[in-house]
């Protein structure tokens, strides 16, 4: 991963969030505040808006941008949650990048240490949101996603299975939350009526989980 992948990464993420914006919609209408697809379609907005001013960065100092900026322009729950996903990537990076001082200044980060800063990101969603697995949330998406892919990495599996596997498991995490009762946010209020709804959140993590995993493969595939 280098700067570079990150912006394209936006890209693609703003992308696949306006072209579900329906679906978005219709799911937060149906056990959420309604304003769901709002906040995402503006914070992959501002992310591709800053373009030039990321370009120049770190990976990490990219990332720490991001988050930064995520928290003072995506409202609700989702705002905080996911700029502490991205600090907390960045956090580790840099770490790392102390550690090895013969990465390049802009340079490309082995695939398990990118694991390892993702699942220091979800770790701060869980820590931050104080939720975990099964209660309905984004978090039935990004934990199953983020133990494979550290455990696809240490194995030192190839790009292509790891990136198949990670669409896989998202789409599981995210099919999985219909038959949860939610324990977080306003869902919560609705008991076992929320029973049958898939949450925004993890349709959300999976789409951009999705469209992070094709736009690599298809780097790799030239």
């Amino acid at each position: 991963m280098n700067t570079e992948h990150i912006i394209e990464a936006a890209k693609a993420i703003q992308q696949t969030i306006l072209a579900n914006e329906n679906t978005l919609e219709s799911l937060d209408r149906a056990i959420g505040d309604g304003d769901h697809y709002i906040n995402m379609k503006r914070g992959a907005n501002v992310i591709v808006e800053i373009e030039a001013e990321l370009a120049p960065l770190k990976p990490s100092e990219a990332l720490n941008k991001i988050g930064i900026k995520l928290l003072s322009t995506i409202g609700g729950a989702s705002g905080p949650l996911l700029a502490s996903f991205f600090i907390s990537m960045a956090k580790v990076l840099e770490s790392q990048a102390h550690e090895n001082q013969g990465l390049k200044e802009n340079g490309d980060e082995s695939t398990l240490k990118i694991a390892t800063a993702f699942a220091a990101g979800v770790q701060a969603i869980i820590q931050r949101g104080k939720a975990n697995l099964g209660e309905k949330t984004m978090l039935d998406v990004l934990i199953p996603v983020s133990n494979q892919f550290v455990l696809l990495t240490t194995q030192n599996c190839d790009i292509k299975l790891i990136c198949a596997t990670l669409i896989h498991t998202a789409e599981q995490g995210m099919l999985a939350t219909k038959d949860l009762i939610a324990t977080k946010g306003r869902a919560a209020g609705l008991g076992e009526r929320a029973i049958g709804h898939i949450d925004p959140g993890a349709k959300s993590c999976q789409l951009m989980i999705e469209a992070v995993c094709k736009l690599s493969l298809k780097e790799l595939n030239g």
